[in-house]
């Protein structure tokens, strides 16, 4: 009934008059309801007599006119079009559910051209759960934010600098932020070149190829800074180096969506970078960046990555990242109980055990389990003994460890651990000890393979099939290796990179139990060792 009054212009009290002098009589009682600015504006002047005019001459009369029928009927009619004006305008004057309903609009409506401007809008408005999703969408599709929208332009140089820093970042390659940060600075050069050190700092140079660094020193726009020079010379001098078994840019890798099945891995050193192996084109791809650790766990729950414990380069991890599939995008998952590096991980039936590993003040017996659906870890009966560097597998509902380190010798111990009795059962020993191998459950049976053996690496291939309680020696690998990635992807098992004295290696080859043998595949892109390979 208000509705039908204002537009009949009966019983108003108030005119409200915008840019290009269009009047609207309004009641004021009614836009104080919606308006906590009109409640302030007119809660100390509020006058019984005539009609008083109140100017507001930068809103605009499409503005007005909609702000008013949200106001009077608790709808209004947004477009693409409108909806950021209306968005700026609800904001001035505190409408406060007109700034809800268009932050409702605006999010199923994310673009690339667009994501800027919402985040920017949504952090002047208060309003956390637009920000969000503005801000993983501008990070999620952060090469086609930096190289077309215009509005990328806009954005200060310490937002610049949060975008860029951020390991969930998403870029096939890192001379795409090398570029992005040109791109920004050349914008305004004058203004921005101070700013340059700063940004090219938060700029993993180390990830990026030789050819586009050489690049980089002859651009007009970073020779400006003698500092800017130095570092990109200087990344130029590491790739130069050799790599041996102390990695100068050590990557992590995790998987990504587009190429199904796929494995993917993570690098044993705090510095991070998602690769993805597509076993159909036999390629590896570089794809995003992960959490900054290594010598962590890795593994594959509900659709999703989890990067467990581990070093950071000071101390023991307890945090523990977890990766969507298919948004790429990573969160905060809950921390385990104890702080863990070196550990075994596998996941079983809905959950993930993390076991043993070093907390910085020894060697662990301890183990826990993880609930993706309460997020919490909880404590789980000890192992027999303390391990770490170990390998474990899951087979047929139950969890199986195999040595690693007690006190820095090889041993031949194993156990089992049954969930339904929170019990742990020592298994028939191991043939041969060893540690830093890598196991994993193929067919019906676990392949120890690989791993240290009075202090060199070995290609030997032990199997333990549990429902006999024995173990067997199978088809030796072609190259030894320690602290390497093992996975089963289409039925074969890939062991990718690891650690030969004294050098790293980045060969990668798969085992065929059909006709029993190890096959080379296409290489990695660098030598790494120390990190997990999992299948999604």
């Amino acid at each position: 009934i208000f509705n039908d009054l204002r537009l009949e212009g009966k019983l108003c009290d108030a005119v409200i008059r915008v840019a290009g002098q269009e009047d609207f009589k309004v009641h004021k009682v009614v836009l104080c309801n919606c308006s906590a600015y009109f409640t302030a504006f007119w809660g100390h002047c509020w006058s019984d007599g005539a009609q008083q005019i109140y100017t507001f001459p930068t809103v605009s009369p499409p503005a007005m006119r909609l702000l008013l029928q949200h106001a009077y009927t608790g709808s209004a009619a947004l477009t693409p079009e409108n909806v950021l004006e209306l968005l700026e305008t609800a904001g001035r004057l505190a409408a406060t559910a007109l700034v809800r309903a268009c932050c409702d609009f605006l999010e199923g409506r994310l673009t690339s051209a667009n994501c800027v401007d919402m985040w920017l809008l949504a952090d002047s408005h208060g309003r956390p759960e637009l920000r969000q999703k503005a801000y993983h969408h501008l990070l999620r599709h952060f090469e086609e934010v930096a190289a077309h929208a215009e509005n990328f332009l806009q954005l200060s140089a310490w937002q610049l600098a949060d975008v860029i820093e951020r390991d969930e970042l998403h870029v096939g390659q890192e001379d795409a932020v090398f570029r992005a940060v040109l791109r920004w600075v050349g914008h305004a050069p004058e203004d921005r070149c101070c700013h340059l050190v700063m940004l090219m700092s938060k700029v993993r140079l180390l990830l990026m190829p030789s050819r586009h660094l050489a690049g980089g020193v002859e651009n007009p726009v970073v020779r400006r800074s003698l500092e800017c020079v130095t570092m990109v010379l200087n990344a130029m001098t590491v790739h130069a180096q050799p790599r041996r078994g102390e990695a100068a840019d050590p990557l992590a890798l995790a998987p990504q969506p587009r190429c199904w099945p796929s494995a993917a891995e993570t690098e044993a050193s705090p510095n991070t970078h998602v690769q993805l192996y597509d076993a159909r084109a036999d390629r590896w791809m570089g794809v995003a960046r992960g959490p900054s650790r290594g010598f962590h766990g890795c593994a594959v729950l509900n659709g999703a990555v989890y990067c467990i414990g581990g070093f950071d380069g000071e101390r023991n991890l307890r945090s523990v990242r977890a990766m969507d599939v298919a948004t790429r995008t990573w969160w905060d998952a809950g921390p385990m109980r104890k702080a863990r590096s070196h550990l075994s991980v596998v996941a079983l039936d809905g959950c993930i055990y993390a076991m043993g590993g070093c907390d910085g003040f020894g060697v662990l017996s301890t183990a826990e389990r993880y609930r993706a659906d309460t997020g919490n870890w909880t404590l789980l009966a000890p192992m027999h003994r303390q391990r770490s560097d170990s390998c474990a597998a899951a087979l047929r509902g139950k969890v199986y460890i195999f040595d690693g380190i007690p006190l820095n010798t090889a041993g031949s111990n194993a156990e089992c651990y049954d969930p339904h009795a929170n019990q742990w059962t020592l298994i028939a020993p191991m043939l041969a000890g060893c540690n830093v191998a890598q196991a994993a459950a193929y067919g019906d049976q676990i392949y120890v393979v690989g791993g240290v053996r009075h202090f060199s690496a070995t290609n030997r291939v032990l199997i333990y099939d549990p429902a006999s309680n024995r173990w067997s020696e199978g088809t030796p690998m072609i190259s030894a290796r320690s602290s390497f990635g093992l996975a089963v992807l289409e039925d074969k098992l890939y062991a990718a990179g690891g650690y030969n004295n004294p050098c790293c290696v980045r060969q990668v080859e798969r085992y065929d139990r059909a006709t029993d043998r190890w096959s080379p595949v296409r290489d990695m892109a660098g030598a790494r060792w120390g990190f997990c390979l999992c299948v999604v």
